[in-house]
């Protein structure tokens, strides 16, 4: 007799291993702060909680000497200190942020990431969200976020289950049975994967078989799928939530893998691998990755039906925005009548919680995640890092415990996330997120819609 148990990610602190930068540095003039000190206990006739309680509610002049040694990490920058005593304490940027990230993944994200890693919980600040509420690529996508209206789809604190559960396979669009009631033909056949997102191929200046290991085990926790290189999957990196990436190059090389997949990954369109693949894995599904502009349409009339769609880290596929192409791909199979028999993942520049949702309103079943996994385990990039082959990237060490409970935290707090977005559209389950652009708006025709017609606009 089976038993119900409620889908759930077992979260726990996973603090840093390196330090991080400071938001800001905060600069004590320290003989004029010891002289305020004394004029204050001269003042308040050596009264000595009141000289020396600092106006911080942060903790940063909480040391046990007070402003001579601030905590620069619990500074948010509110500048009360500074407002109050100008000639005592300054604060400003730390420099040392400019090298976290690049020009895509800001310190900000960075931050952001690495809170979600450290705890597993959902990034809230009082303050409220402070950024522009627009922008380039997935800032120019906007949810329906009507929580108001729909307030019993509570999926986060439990009130009512949203299930995140998706589906990678082959769904053919119709069944044929034979006389006797037998299916004919071509059957129905998916993966479920209880998280919509798979912990894509590390990129290669970090991947090694310590890394590897730790996404695979983190896959397997949160009941997802980890890609990994076809070489180290047959040499025992292997289960049920591990995805085997087959290289062009392999051709004419038997893959040796101890048992059958649930699902192989062809690097690149090749029409007699994949039917190789085929034959060898008959108990497998076979997906192909290919870079977001292929011709997909041909891919699938070639008799792909798992299409891993892959953008470069800034979520660029040429000069285009990969959500753009997403979109333009889920209406290109939508007008085919195919839609229904494909599944589309895509990778490259998922980099927030939020893009999880906003890509799958564009079209995917479900995304990769990349370089935010790197972020979670404390890299540091050097330069830009946008191209999947030559991005700089640096990895302080590599504790596998450590690193899977961080992924897990990742995964179980951007989860959280989904479930919030979720219900405030009003969606009990992910798959139906899919291609659903009525419950989002796109900032462009927003702005199109609105000011057409007005004499400066050019939009």
């Amino acid at each position: 007799m089976s038993t119900y148990h409620r889908y759930h990610i077992e979260t726990s602190p996973a603090p840093d291993h390196v330090s991080h930068p400071s938001r800001f540095r905060v600069h004590v003039r320290r003989p004029r702060l010891l002289g305020l000190v004394l004029r204050e206990l001269i003042q308040f006739r050596g009264n000595l909680s009141v000289a020396l309680s600092r106006p911080c509610v942060y903790g940063v002049f909480g040391s046990p000497v007070g402003g001579l040694a601030p905590r620069e990490q619990h500074c948010v920058g509110c500048l009360r200190c500074t407002v109050q005593y100008p000639d005592i304490v300054q604060v400003e940027p730390n420099p040392d942020r400019r090298g976290i990230g690049d020009s895509y993944l800001t310190p900000d994200q960075v931050d952001t990431i690495l809170y979600e890693a450290r705890t597993g919980r959902v990034p809230v600040r009082g303050a409220g969200y402070r950024g522009p509420f627009g922008g380039e690529g997935w800032d120019g996508l906007w949810t329906d976020m009507s929580e108001i209206v729909r307030p019993t789809r509570d999926g986060i604190h439990g009130r009512e289950f949203i299930s995140t559960l998706v589906d990678l396979g082959e769904k053919p669009s119709r069944l044929a049975f034979d006389g006797n009631g037998g299916p004919v033909g071509p059957e129905p056949r998916v993966v479920s994967i209880s998280v919509p997102f798979l912990l894509d191929l590390p990129p290669r200046s970090v991947r090694s078989d310590g890394l590897l290991r730790a996404l695979t085990e983190a896959a397997r926790r949160i009941d997802a799928l980890a890609i990994v290189p076809a070489s180290y999957a047959e040499r025992g990196l292997a289960g049920p939530h591990v995805v085997p990436l087959v290289g062009l190059a392999d051709r004419g090389r038997p893959l040796r893998l101890d048992g059958s997949p649930r699902l192989l990954m062809l690097d690149g369109w090749d029409a007699g691998r994949f039917e190789d693949l085929r034959r060898s894995f008959p108990g497998s599904l076979v997906g192909v990755r290919v870079p977001a502009d292929a011709d997909v349409l041909g891919l699938v009339r070639g008799g792909a039906r798992i299409l891993h769609l892959t953008a470069d880290y800034h979520a660029r596929v040429g000069d285009r925005f990969f959500g753009e192409r997403i979109l333009e791909v889920h209406r290109a199979l939508v007008e085919a009548g195919l839609r229904e028999e494909v599944t589309l993942i895509g990778s490259g520049g998922i980099a927030a919680a939020e893009h999880v949702p906003k890509a799958m309103v564009c079209g995917l079943d479900a995304v990769g995640l990349d370089t935010a996994v790197c972020v979670a385990l404390q890299a540091r990039f050097h330069g830009e890092c946008r191209e999947r082959e030559t991005a700089r990237i640096a990895l302080h060490g590599m504790d596998g415990g450590w690193a899977v409970q961080r992924v897990v935290n990742l995964a179980g707090s951007w989860r959280d996330q989904l479930l919030e977005v979720m219900g405030a559209m009003g969606l009990r389950e992910a798959r139906r997120l899919r291609g659903e652009t009525g419950r989002c708006m796109f900032q462009r025709d927003v702005e199109r819609e609105a000011f057409a017609g007005i004499h400066g606009y050019d939009g």
